[in-house]
């Protein structure tokens, strides 16, 4: 056997794209040290990483870092998808920071920085081919964020929220090391497809307690990353003290990133009867707990955040139709594999058109604050209440909101095709309790305000407070006619997901 590892620039040019855009924005940030050219350069270099990750996608699959037919790096459609998807949700964090950035309330250098660094392990989380490489971009991608979310001056919310945040990110990737490591105890493999094979050939590797328990582990450490229930106690806090834009990427890229980590090694390397039964039990926790709490929740950001824990569930569930036969044929798990990427794909737009949507209605720097200060914005604001409202009509399945619609139908086909109609059913039940909390908001933007005084003037950031800065609206616009047309066509983020 060749031992000599072949190396195919072109399948790695989104890799470069996004680690050259980091080293661009410490360069420019050193020798021109001026915020505005910090921004423009994170910004382009994210929008170029998204173009050639396009490009590079559009074409057949593309391997490299192989040793015989075994590949670290594969770069194909989904790896595309999610590189562009990373690289876009990058742009639209940076577009919804400038105000903060612009006020001094992190420095702008290291806030660049670091985002293009979690951004450069969310693109090669996507094409990674074995399990060093898929742990290595996970923690890439997440490792910034602990800064990220502690940067904000004179925070004690942030601070606590940051440590928070490391302290259960240790656990979860120790649990995933421990996983990963148990597995190449029994297989002597690292590699996906690899692992994957050598547990289809080999039923009583299967059978051994100790594979059992690297699954159990390697599960466990990766629904830490996706905030499922049990494993989903750091999330509203996170969240809740983190800045507005850092807890929308962490609503977002983070939780995309968590879920293409999961989906890498329950479609490729793990037996699809030990985690489908797991998945299931996690999909229906995770919906069913976040949407119940989400309820009593008072706070904006919060109730994102539980809202962020129920679609986890809804992500999940297409998975948990691999604990029935008839879920584990080749076609139904296949059409359950693109509907969970796809309905990530709808959640995160979705996602981060709502966090817009609060970043806009706030003032410049503020937190997320209650329901009672969203009161009575659309008679402010009525376009951006009107995009703030659309993507949480759309979180919640209904028209015109067509891609949260679709997302849900899509995921609700795939586990009746799979034989998995009881799951669907919970999915169907868990939309519906979903309902109360979305409308609910909804509906508080175009009540009277509570308490008219200067509490009513200053949310929204309007003429009393501080003005909201054009380029939040510009990402709210973008974010809410990316919803609209995913939405109308529905279809291209299914096919783009089943490559």
């Amino acid at each position: 056997m060749n031992v000599v590892q072949s190396v195919d620039s072109v399948a790695l040019l989104p890799a470069y794209l996004a680690a050259g855009t980091a080293v661009l924005v410490l360069i420019t940030d050193l020798l021109v040290a001026r915020p505005r050219a910090t921004i423009a350069v994170a910004a382009l270099g994210a929008l170029g990483t998204a173009v050639g990750s396009a490009l590079v996608g559009a074409g057949a699959e593309r391997r490299t870092f192989c040793v015989g037919t075994d590949c670290s790096w594969i770069f194909g459609g989904r790896a595309a998808v999610v590189a562009v998807v990373i690289a876009l949700l990058t742009v639209g964090v940076l577009g919804l920071s400038v105000p903060a950035l612009r006020a001094g309330r992190s420095p702008v250098g290291e806030y660049a920085f670091l985002l293009a660094c979690s951004m450069t392990g969310g693109v090669v989380l996507g094409a990674a081919g074995d399990l060093i490489t898929l742990i290595v971009a996970l923690e890439t991608l997440t490792l910034p964020l602990y800064v990220l979310v502690g940067l904000r001056r004179g925070s004690l919310a942030s601070a606590e929220a940051a440590v928070t945040f490391f302290v259960v990110s240790v656990v979860a990737t120790t649990l995933t090391l421990l996983g990963a490591a148990l597995l190449y105890a029994v297989t002597g493999g690292l590699h996906l497809d690899r692992l994957g094979a050598l547990l289809a050939e080999q039923p009583e590797l299967r059978d051994l307690p100790l594979t059992t328990a690297a699954v159990a582990v390697l599960l466990v450490g990766l629904a830490f990353k996706v905030a499922a229930v049990p494993f989903h106690a750091w999330a509203p806090a996170t969240y809740d003290g983190a800045p507005l834009p850092v807890a929308a990427y962490l609503s977002t890229a983070s939780k995309l990133g968590g879920l293409v980590a999961l989906l890498a090694v329950v479609q490729r390397a793990l037996p699809a009867d030990q985690t489908g039964p797991v998945l299931a039990v996690l999909a229906v926790l995770t919906m069913t707990v976040g949407n119940l709490v989400a309820l009593r929740q008072r706070r904006t950001v919060r109730l994102l955040a539980w809202s962020s824990v129920a679609q986890a569930g809804y992500i999940l569930a297409p998975l948990g139709a691999l604990a029935l036969a008839a879920g584990r044929t080749d076609e139904a798990r296949s059409a359950a594999y693109a509907a969970a990427i796809a309905y990530a794909v709808f959640f995160v737009v979705l996602e981060l058109a709502a966090f817009a949507g609060v970043t806009a209605l706030r003032p410049v720097g503020a937190d997320g604050g209650t329901l009672d200060d969203l009161r009575g914005a659309a008679r402010r604001h009525p376009w951006r209440a009107a995009a703030f409202g659309l993507a949480l009509v759309g979180l919640a399945g209904l028209p015109p909101g067509l891609a949260g619609l679709f997302a849900k139908v899509t995921v609700v086909r795939a586990l009746l095709d799979g034989g998995a109609a009881w799951l669907a059913l919970v999915v169907a039940l868990n939309a519906v309790i979903g309902l109360a909390y979305y409308l609910r908001v909804t509906a508080a933007l175009w009540a009277p305000p509570a308490t008219p005084g200067p509490a009513a003037a200053l949310a929204g950031g309007g003429a009393s407070g501080v003005p909201v800065v054009g380029v939040v609206a510009v990402v709210l616009a973008v974010a809410t006619v990316a919803a609209v047309v995913l939405g109308l066509a529905p279809q291209l983020v299914l096919d783009l997901a089943g490559r």
